[in-house]
């Protein structure tokens, strides 16, 4: 029997499996797909998860690897936040794709010594694990990571309220002869945000008024794109195209008896701001030390509680923040486009606005009944916070007892 057997490989199930051996626990993660999915949903990696990545000492990658940018868009608005003040040692987002970003997560769990078995479908949990189609896999614990369609939630009876998709938006990843660099372009036609990608290739991202639900084309995509920008920047050789709702919804509890959620089996929304794999990389930064204590017996199982206690209020507050900046990049009409541009130009002349904005899109901004989180400094014997946490303990500082995921205890 295992500690804990999480269900789903994807960025916030893989995190939380390395931070459950990091505390000494025994871990399994069951994976429907039997190859790592090539197209990435998610592409953006927020200053705190960068410091995150760094508190266990697996940064270099990211950083190495990803594209950095500077600031960060609020509903698609042209003025952007200014990441520069943020108080961290990482005041930009890494574009990276999320099969890279899987693939990177999955070789620290491996090398933890966690087990991590592909092609498995849950189909459904019994009193001591979860079952497949033949057979059974005991753990002590459950925790779903499983995604919006979450077999766990659904059978641990946890209720997902929320509300149904009533706009569209689409995205490509493809080859541009002309690209623009970082583009954003919004207007009465519609909005859309122009990323480079590793490899050659650039994601479009955006929306229109007339977006569709069926499946997306090329030619579909080049005639949106030329009536938002005047242009399809040379578009060709799509890898992935795929359109996405603002179905938002939110569990009612991440924890019911010794099944526990994280990541998109708790939270689903619009993927404004692409926060929703940094909120789920940190649902689990938060879950592992707390769970691994409990089945190592340095813990009392009430410590499970607090879980709920921090994160559920994050993830509501995503959702508000999620749902504000969908209503900004759906505000097509002229009315729309003056709200637009009102708030706009109040980010871009009211710094402490666009720091409010950027502090919280960045996650930098989180507090717990303890405390908020503990920025880098230096520490008394030289070294500093950042590499003193990568031991997955406490540690001692003069602004107090920091915990193993970097806020006060």
């Amino acid at each position: 029997m295992y500690d804990v057997v999480i269900v789903g490989a994807g960025p916030t199930g893989l995190w939380l499996a390395g931070e459950l051996r990091l505390g000494g626990a025994s871990v399994v993660v069951l994976e429907t797909r039997r190859e790592r999915d090539a197209n990435s949903k998610a592409l953006t990696i927020h200053p705190r998860t960068i410091e995150v990545l760094d508190c266990r000492g697996v940064a270099e990658p990211f950083l190495a690897e990803g594209v950095r940018i500077p600031n960060g868009h609020f509903g698609g608005l042209p003025d952007r936040m200014d990441f520069s003040v943020l108080d961290t040692p990482y005041p930009f987002t890494l574009a990276l794709p999320q099969a890279r970003t899987e693939e990177l997560l999955e070789e620290r769990a491996l090398a933890l010594g966690a087990v991590v078995r592909r092609g498995c479908q849950v189909t459904g949990l019994t009193g001591s694990g979860v079952r497949l189609a033949d057979e059974v896999v005991a753990a002590r614990y459950v925790v779903g990571c499983d995604g919006t369609r979450s077999t766990v939630r659904e059978a641990a009876g946890i209720d997902f309220p929320g509300t149904d998709a009533t706009t569209w938006g689409w995205l490509g990843d493809v080859v541009l002869d002309d690209p623009p660099g970082f583009a954003n372009i919004t207007g009465p036609e519609g909005g859309l945000m122009v990323v480079p990608l590793p490899g050659g290739l650039h994601r479009i991202v955006g929306g229109a008024p007339t977006t569709g639900r069926g499946e997306l084309t090329l030619d579909e995509l080049r005639v949106t794109v030329r009536a938002i920008a005047g242009t399809d920047f040379g578009m060709r050789d799509p890898k992935w195209l795929s359109r996405f709702g603002n179905a938002t919804r939110q569990a009612s509890t991440y924890r019911s008896g010794n099944v526990l959620l994280a990541g998109d089996a708790a939270h689903m929304h619009f993927p404004a701001g692409g926060v929703g794999m940094n909120v789920g990389i940190q649902d689990a930064h938060n879950l592992g030390w707390k769970l691994a204590a409990v089945v190592t017996g340095r813990a009392d199982e009430a410590l499970l509680d607090t879980y709920h206690a921090e994160r559920h209020p994050v993830g509501a507050d995503l959702l508000r923040h999620t749902r504000a900046q969908t209503a900004l990049m759906t505000a097509y009409s002229p009315e729309g486009q003056a709200l637009r541009a009102v708030v706009s130009g109040l980010i871009a002349s009211a710094p402490d606005m666009s720091k409010v904005l950027a502090e919280r899109l960045s996650g930098l901004d989180v507090a717990y009944a303890t405390g908020r989180r503990v920025p880098d400094q230096r520490l008394s014997g030289g070294d500093t916070l950042f590499t003193r946490l990568r031991g997955g303990g406490h540690v001692e500082t003069g602004a107090g007892l920091v915990r193993p995921d970097g806020h006060l205890a």
